[in-house]
């Protein structure tokens, strides 16, 4: 095993390697947020979309402070004031938001599951890289069974298939950790 991290010349495996512990622990983390989103997957998606719209009042208050403070015109303030009404709006009907979040989320997923199969492939000499592989390969297809049922998924949908990729995901986090972890100790 060591002897295939010797063969890796990457800075990722490198930080992987001298914070194992780290990723060990933000891995479980991950896993067990991805099991509670699964067993709780209406609260979950609610969560999210109240979340996303406080963020986009605090993000659209804060573009308005500056737009008026700069001075930056009549279309900064018409944006930033648009920012704000649409994270009132996902405060005020989670419901609507998380049916446009559905979409957003089958996106996402497509997006990153690819990225994790390109991550994959470049890891591939290094123990573990099937992880990643598998990992992005259920992104895409949870992204594609969004993306298909839309919209009979309905509201629980996003937040069982947000907590299967972040079990997938700790999982995979969880997996090299462990994995640089022992190539730290067999170089030693």
């Amino acid at each position: 095993m060591s002897q295939e991290i010797k063969n890796i010349d990457s800075t990722f495996l490198n930080e992987v390697k001298k914070n194992s512990g780290l990723t060990v622990a933000v891995g479980i983390i991950v896993l067990l947020m991805g099991i509670l989103a699964m067993g709780s997957p209406f609260v979950a998606g609610i969560s999210l979309a109240v979340t996303v719209g406080f963020m986009l009042i605090i993000g659209g208050a804060g573009q308005l402070a500056f737009a008026l403070k700069a001075r930056a015109g009549l279309f900064s303030i018409i944006l930033a004031i648009l920012t704000v009404l649409a994270g009132g709006y996902m405060v005020g009907n989670p419901g609507v938001a998380l049916a446009t979040m559905t979409m957003v989320l089958a996106i996402y997923l497509v997006v990153s599951g690819v990225f994790e199969v390109i991550m994959a492939f470049q890891l591939k000499p290094m123990t573990g890289w099937g992880w990643a592989l598998f990992s992005g390969a259920v992104s895409v297809l949870l992204g594609a069974m969004i993306w298909s049922q839309f919209p009979v998924s309905g509201v629980w949908t996003v937040g069982t298939l947000i907590g299967i990729k972040l079990f997938f995901s700790g999982w995979m986090l969880l997996m090299f950790g462990l994995t640089a972890r022992s190539a730290a100790k067999a170089l030693a």
